[in-house]
């Protein structure tokens, strides 16, 4: 089975991206997330996933590499999981493919090694940029933070994907440090998901 694997962050992303040869291929997943979340935690990769495990998938068509993951580590896991599933990967825009005819292609590993870091290194450069946007807001005597009156439960709060991978890493051991680093969250927040775990255990 041949299939394609599609995310953007908002629904008007998706417009004359996805109509594009969807002829072509047997089965389409598409998740509407942030790219903040790790692709085994979407919805949608999740189901293609188990389908893969099933063996019932032999190549998945991504749009660009920065499909894959939320980060160099996890756009690099997930093209070594699927290597080893056997999976022909075929980047779309730059029209790599992994293991062309079962035969692993020896420049793809290197090619999309650097190309994950310039798109991680990209959204660094983004969120940089918004910081110092955020900055020249305050000082112009805007607020932050949510409108007074509105709450959110812990329970809600612990079911976040990143509070759920966040507790996972805690679980096993990682360090706070190292929980923020890969989550990308403050460790402000890693001691909020340690604390309110402690506290629903109880």
């Amino acid at each position: 089975m041949i299939v394609r694997y599609h995310r953007v962050s908002t629904h008007h992303q998706t417009a004359g991206r996805i109509e594009i040869d969807k002829n072509d291929y047997d089965k389409e997943f598409f998740d509407k997330i942030s790219g903040k979340v790790n692709f085994k935690d979407r919805p949608k990769a999740k189901e293609l996933i188990k389908l893969i495990e099933q063996k019932k998938v032999s190549e998945v068509h991504f749009l660009d590499l920065s499909r894959l993951g939320r980060n160099t580590i996890d756009i690099i896991t997930t093209l070594e999981w699927l290597e080893k599933q056997e999976i022909n990967v075929v980047i779309k825009n730059i029209g790599l493919e992994t293991m062309p005819q079962g035969v692993k292609n020896p420049i793809a590993k290197l090619l999309t090694g650097i190309l994950a870091s310039i798109y991680e290194l990209e959204r660094q450069n983004i969120m940089e940029r918004s910081a110092q946007g955020i900055t020249a807001y305050l000082a112009r005597g805007g607020v932050l933070g949510r409108k007074k009156g509105s709450t959110i439960s812990d329970a809600q709060f612990m079911d976040k994907p990143t509070s759920k991978k966040c507790l996972e890493l805690l679980k096993k051991g990682r360090t706070i440090r190292e929980c923020a680093k890969i989550c990308d969250i403050s460790t402000r927040t890693v001691q909020k998901v340690k604390k309110i775990a402690e506290k629903l255990e109880q």
